[in-house]
């Protein structure tokens, strides 16, 4: 029985040779490319944030995060406040009296303290721990007030979910993606300030 020929390989020709290295030197410049432009992207992260322009207080920040405790928070801007001592981010808007009585004060967790500087004048800080990012507060504060309190994600706390429960649920679309070199949106009265 004959043995099969052997099959002789032939070199490539100088055509197809420089064929395949050019093939295989664009491929390289496309991966350095793509790599490149992905690290790029990386860099720039983004986080989540509220604006507290187009927030309605709506109370969904509260029940709606993933967290047990929302990483939304309510934060006083101090240049803004008129330091009343009638304040409506404080009080209901009818108190039964004007005091600092727990059944008085809007702030379902006592989250707000209140010091008294000189008559007539007071100075309202959040306690963050106690606060739940409801937004009664700040509802009072933008309709009566001068709106020194608004709410804002907090990124010690935020888990920065790839997409937000908070945003999803959000009726007036308050919520999005901000740089993390500018993690805040101020408000316009304070951008002013």
């Amino acid at each position: 029985m004959p043995l099969p020929a052997k099959t002789i390989q032939e070199s490539p020709s100088r055509r197809e040779f420089f064929g395949s290295a050019f093939r295989g030197a664009f491929l390289f410049v496309l991966g350095m490319s793509t790599t490149a432009l992905t690290r790029r992207a990386q860099t720039q992260k983004t986080v989540w944030q509220i604006d507290p322009e187009k927030c309605t207080q709506c109370g969904k920040c509260a029940t709606t995060c993933v967290l047990e405790e929302s990483a939304v928070k309510c934060v006083q801007l101090h240049k803004m406040c008129g330091y009343c001592k009638l304040c409506t981010g404080y009080f209901e808007p009818e108190p039964i009296g004007l005091t600092t009585a727990a059944e008085n004060q809007i702030c379902p967790t006592g989250a707000i303290k209140r010091k008294a500087l000189e008559d007539p004048y007071y100075e309202y800080t959040i306690d963050e721990p106690l606060c739940i990012g409801c937004g009664k507060c700040v509802k009072g504060c933008v309709l009566f007030g001068n709106g020194s309190f608004h709410l804002q994600i907090r990124h010690d706390r935020c888990l920065n979910c790839n997409e937000c429960s908070i945003s999803k649920n959000c009726p007036s679309d308050a919520i999005h993606r901000v740089p993390v070199s500018e993690p805040y949106i101020l408000k316009d009265r304070e951008q002013k300030a």
